[in-house]
């Protein structure tokens, strides 16, 4: 075999069509050997002697895509000084853009022997670990654009490959729960008619099963336990994982941009799979331990600020070279269209506290591929200090975790919420305004993959995660949910009927708030988990989308009455500016708009403007908001003027039925466009709606007929009403 020095950069296998280059990093290792592995399971080792800035490499003329490969790493095992390296064990690449296999757990991949954790452990770990792939680069993307929509008309779904694609009915059973399904015109229509911009995809990175999950019968479902950063996992894959799979994600990429319909990944920056000092020898921690991971000060230990072990030691500049290589190949090669990275305070944790000037911030907002593209945030972690909602970069935007609190405490009743609540629906500027973001800086969500499903939301008061394995002790206790009387299941049409109502009242707060909506796969079928709120490792019917083809007559009837909801919420708002709002609220008469009356109005039922008296009532429950179309303060994007119709938001979260008055001199003829009160919600377009309802005309010299709000008796967390008018 003919060996070349070849290139230090760039890192990983890349193929030119003649051969392929190999360069790794490491500082730690005194030697490193690259081993191509074969199908009958022998390996040829070929030892990488060029170094340049720690970075081994060699190019090997004739080595074509398809070929599997790994690292040995010759240096230290010294526990005690952070140096973990053993020959032994056969590495991933960390810049492998495809990974082969799975793991078959045993005492073979890891560096130390079970009954004694300081003996180091030499057997072969080739046998039992995954193997890194040369790729193909070359690929077809003909005329590709990405869609490039604005936050404002954003409507983000986040989903899981195989738990969105797995039980549909529409979809051939060999395509079922792998990327291809996502390209399959079944699953493409349901997002183009729900009125999705967005497809945020929980983890695509390859990721790993978890020894213990494995050994309890289960899976890692969710796939937050990353060990390729550049390889899209290989069990998504329908067509084979020799690199199949990232033609394979490039397609399904492709068909989506076709659709106007963007594709933005989940990533997990902040840990490995590799876990602590008692996890397994699989990549970083054999190649450079110290240079990849924040140790403690006895560096045979970890620090851990997200609950898996380990965290990335985010000050080294390999570690920060890797993610950005990263971000851009996806962006570049792959041609998604942002990231939403999980437990991102971890990221800002150049040292030890979250530092929101930190490199990494510095690197993205300085690149001039990744800082185009959508950065959302989960702006927190496990560890101290790791709260971070509304204090992530301008450039950014964030989960809004209370926005998610607050809507769920309104709609299960809790005292003294209304005053955050309006906060909330008005782009939370008290979180994002001081630091010149807009409302849209704040990503809405009622529900996510994390937690209740919505359906669970109203239907259970605790967790029932029993099918984990953990005792229901995992998972989060204070949920914020309401189960509307009863526990679980029941036949009850009255407790059946409540529950469809505060469904239809989530999705409603959700669409007509001011912000970036998220709604969570299934949600829109109304899917339930059982009770379940931490299904990462249910990896099974009860995780995935139940479709409501699928179903019995009572559920898929629910199922589909509230999808109707949602997709004409999801229009409602997409062709109303006056939800999609890119500045906040003056509340105040707007500039150069010449109407008197303010761009936005609080009223109580009876039509009178709040006070602070009314804001400071503990039991306050319900009020009305005007939203005046024809105070837009933003123009177009050519400069034009903004207008729309002005919407009455109408809120009864208490436990009976109120009567609305509509406020004096805020419009003089109203039509009711959705009414979650009714099981089919009033969708627009539906038809007339009852004289009861609409007769708020007002009549020369009269009041305002009030309107009432739907309730169903003792107990009932109910009714949200809005009402469009136009000035005649």
């Amino acid at each position: 075999m003919q060996v070349w020095p070849g290139e230090a950069y760039p890192l990983g296998a890349t193929y030119d069509g003649a051969g392929t280059n190999f360069a790794v990093f490491t500082e730690a290792a005194n030697r490193v050997e690259l081993c191509l592995l074969h199908d009958d399971g022998s390996e040829t080792a070929v030892e990488l002697r060029e170094s340049d800035a720690f970075v081994r490499h060699a190019y090997l003329p004739g080595v074509m895509p398809g070929q599997r490969y790994g690292f040995r790493a010759h240096g230290p095992y010294a526990p005690e000084r952070g140096l973990r390296c053993n020959s032994s064990k056969l590495l991933l690449d960390p810049y492998a853009r495809a990974i082969s296999g799975s793991i078959r757990w045993g005492e073979e991949v890891y560096g130390y022997h079970f009954d004694s954790p300081d003996k180091r452990n030499d057997l072969d770990s080739a046998p039992h670990t995954m193997t890194s792939v040369v790729v193909n680069p070359y690929f077809d993307w003909g005329d590709d654009r990405r869609p490039r929509i604005g936050y404002h008309e954003t409507v983000i779904y986040e989903a899981h490959v195989k738990g969105l694609t797995m039980r549909h009915p529409g979809l051939p059973d060999e395509l079922r729960g792998t990327y291809a399904a996502l390209a399959h015109p079944a699953i493409i229509e349901h997002l183009v008619e729900l009125g999705v911009t967005t497809l945020e995809l929980m983890p695509v990175h390859q990721f790993v099963n978890d020894h213990r999950l494995v050994d309890m019968g289960l899976n890692n479902y969710w796939g937050y336990n990353t060990i390729g950063f550049f390889a899209p996992h290989n069990a998504y894959a329908s067509w084979g994982d020799r690199g199949q799979q990232v033609l394979e994600f490039k397609s399904a990429v492709r068909a989506l941009h076709e659709a106007g319909i963007e594709v933005i990944l989940d990533v997990v920056y902040n840990h490995t799979a590799e876990g602590n000092h008692l996890g397994p020898t699989l990549s970083f921690k054999g190649l450079d331990n110290p240079q990849y991971y924040r140790l403690t000060d006895d560096q045979r230990y970890y620090m851990d600020t997200t609950g898996t072990g380990n965290s990335l030691l985010m000050r080294s500049p390999h570690v920060l070279q890797l993610i950005m290589d990263s971000l851009r190949y996806w962006v570049t090669e792959m041609h998604v269209d942002g990231f939403r990275f999980d437990l991102a305070a971890t990221l800002a944790r150049q040292f030890h506290e979250v530092d929101r000037l930190s490199s990494f911030f510095d690197l993205v907002q300085q690149d001039p591929v990744v800082s185009q593209v959508k950065l959302i945030a989960e702006p927190w972690d496990v560890g101290e200090g790791g709260y971070q909602v509304g204090n992530f970069p301008p450039l950014w935007t964030e989960w809004n975790g209370k926005y998610r609190d607050t809507v769920r405490d309104l709609w299960r009743g809790e005292p003294r919420a209304l005053a955050e609540f309006a906060s909330r629906l008005t782009g939370s500027s008290d979180l994002y305004q001081d630091d010149g973001r807009r409302p849209l800086a704040s990503i809405n969500f009622v529900t996510c993959h994390d937690g209740f499903t919505l359906h669970d939301l109203v239907s259970y008061n605790d967790k029932h995660n029993e099918a984990n394995g953990e005792d229901n002790r995992d998972g989060e206790s204070h949920n914020r949910s309401w189960n509307c009387g009863t526990e679980g299941e029941t036949d009850d049409p009255a407790v059946r009927e409540l529950r469809a109502r505060q469904m239809r009242n989530f999705i409603a707060t959700l669409m007509l708030s001011q912000g970036v909506p998220m709604i969570s796969h299934g949600d829109e079928v109304a899917r339930t988990q059982g009770g379940n709120n931490n299904a990462y490792c249910q990896d099974s019917e009860l995780a995935w989308v139940q479709w409501p083809e699928e179903l019995g007559e009572g559920a898929a009837g629910l199922g589909a009455e509230l999808l109707a909801f949602t997709r004409a919420m999801v229009w409602l708002r997409k062709d109303h500016p006056v939800f999609r709002r890119r500045r906040f609220f003056h509340g105040r008469p707007v500039e150069g708009t010449h109407d008197e009356l303010s761009d936005i109005a609080w009223f109580t039922p009876e039509g009178k403007e709040m006070t602070q008296r009314d804001w400071d009532r503990a039991q306050a429950s319900a009020l009305t908001v005007f939203l005046n179309g024809n105070a837009i303060s933003e123009p177009g994007t050519r400069g034009e003027r903004i207008t729309d119709d002005s919407f009455l938001l109408m809120f009864n979260a208490s436990p009976t039925p109120l009567d609305f008055v509509v406020p004096v001199n805020h419009g003089r003829q109203w039509e009711v466009v959705v009414d979650t009160g009714r099981p089919e919600g009033v969708p627009p377009g539906t038809g007339p709606v009852p004289s009861s309802v609409t007769d708020t005309r007002r009549a020369p010299g009269s009041s305002y007929r009030p309107m009432r709000t739907a309730g169903a008796g003792p107990a009932c967390r109910t009714a949200l009403v809005s009402a469009s008018w136009t000035i005649r």
